[in-house]
């Protein structure tokens, strides 16, 4: 479907993948103690810096939202080391909302040559052609639900897709993702590798089946309609 069945199972095993190193490494007391002197380091500088913690933590999340190549979970054990899991949470959550928000306005104001020159894929155009801005909620829900974040963005702001659908459909989307990143990294932190295995199955779970639900609909001939 439009290009990206790869990418989607891709992204799902390296989770797999990455979730199983995850909890290998939490069964090491020796491997699992040098890292979190990695952690603590990081966080005293955080500690040390409040404002500006939270501010870069926000702004690699927006970052993440925008651009394949940038992940924020390789912070976010640190995080949660320093505020805890509600406020990185929240950190989290609105730095997400902000990179997709950025990537929609991107896309919409400056244009196909400025969103071809911070993405390639050709997928893209073939999406864009099928969204309009009648496109019904929940197909857009899904849409947000089953693909990487740096792609529902860029596709919406090209299509025209009203902006608070969009951010609706945004903030619901990357919530379930928000919560599950930021357990999973607690899960790190406090050696449960049982969590850790457990969330990573479950958001690879909630990936797939969001973009084979998506799949099926997208072959409704409603897909492009109003409503």
């Amino acid at each position: 479907m439009f290009g990206w069945h790869g990418t989607v199972w891709r992204r799902s095993v390296l989770l797999a993948l990455l979730c199983i190193a995850l909890a290998a490494i939490t069964a090491s007391d020796e491997l699992h103690a040098a890292l979190l002197e990695v952690i603590t380091a990081s966080g005293n500088v955080i500690v040390n810096h409040p404002m500006q913690g939270a501010l870069l933590f926000t702004l690699l999340a927006a970052v993440s939202a925008m651009l394949a190549f940038v992940s924020i979970a390789i912070v976010v054990p640190v995080a949660v080391y320093v505020w805890g899991a509600p406020f990185s949470m929240l950190l989290l959550w609105l730095g997400w909302i902000l990179g997709g928000a950025v990537a929609y306005g991107i896309a919409r104001y400056l244009g196909r040559p400025v969103v071809n020159w911070l993405t390639t894929n050709a997928a893209l155009h073939r999406v864009e052609r099928r969204i309009r801005p009648g496109t019904p909620f929940r197909f857009i829900l899904l849409f947000q639900l089953g693909l990487p974040s740096e792609i529902p963005g860029y596709i919406l702001g090209l299509a025209k897709y009203p902006f608070g659908k969009f951010m609706l459909g945004l903030a619901l989307a990357e919530l379930p993702y928000t919560i599950a990143t930021v357990y999973l990294g607690a899960g790190f932190v406090s050696a449960r590798g049982g969590m850790v295995l457990a969330i990573g199955l479950l958001v690879a779970l909630l990936s797939v089946g969001a973009f084979y639900l998506l799949r099926r609909y997208w072959r409704d001939p409603g897909f492009g309609g109003s409503g």
